[in-house]
């Protein structure tokens, strides 16, 4: 296991911090995610009162609990990557970088066949740009130095 300089903890560049309050308004934006179609189906009033299942298909209440339970599941993960991202571990690096680019895919989808949202494509914009940044990149070992290679 490699220790961390304590410096790296005091001089962290501005785009940790960046990146940190996209992730957490992407939690935000997800655990909206989680109660809106929850209160369509007015879950919190009535509870679980009609079938999950008609004729062998979900109902509507079915795909909302589906929908929220994902939503939530990705919640909990976004607050695990946060809190490595801020202990500085390259796993998180890795795991924010896949998932911002599986996320902007999924926001470029929406954006051209459904209903975007513009919050969350803005996010990961965001971060994904952070996180190419030759600091962040070395702070978290995945970029040893500088020298460019010269064709």
């Amino acid at each position: 296991m490699v220790k961390r300089k304590k410096s790296y903890r005091k001089k962290r560049p501005i785009a940790v911090s960046i990146i940190a309050a996209a992730i957490i308004i992407l939690f935000l934006v997800r655990l909206y995610q989680v109660v809106v179609p929850l209160i369509q189906q007015q879950v919190f009033i009535n509870g679980i009162s009609s079938p999950l299942f008609v004729d062998g298909s979900l109902t509507p209440l079915c795909m909302a609990i589906i929908t929220s339970a994902v939503y939530l599941i990705l919640s909990i993960l976004g607050i695990i990557v946060l809190v490595g991202f801020l202990k500085v571990r390259r796993w998180s690096w890795v795991v924010l970088m896949a998932w911002t680019g599986i996320s902007l895919t999924i926001s470029l989808i929406d954006y051209f066949y459904r209903r975007p949202n513009y919050i969350v494509m803005v996010s990961n914009v965001i971060i994904a740009f952070a996180l190419n940044q030759a600091d962040i990149q070395r702070i978290f070992g995945i970029r040893s130095d500088d020298r460019e290679t010269s064709l």
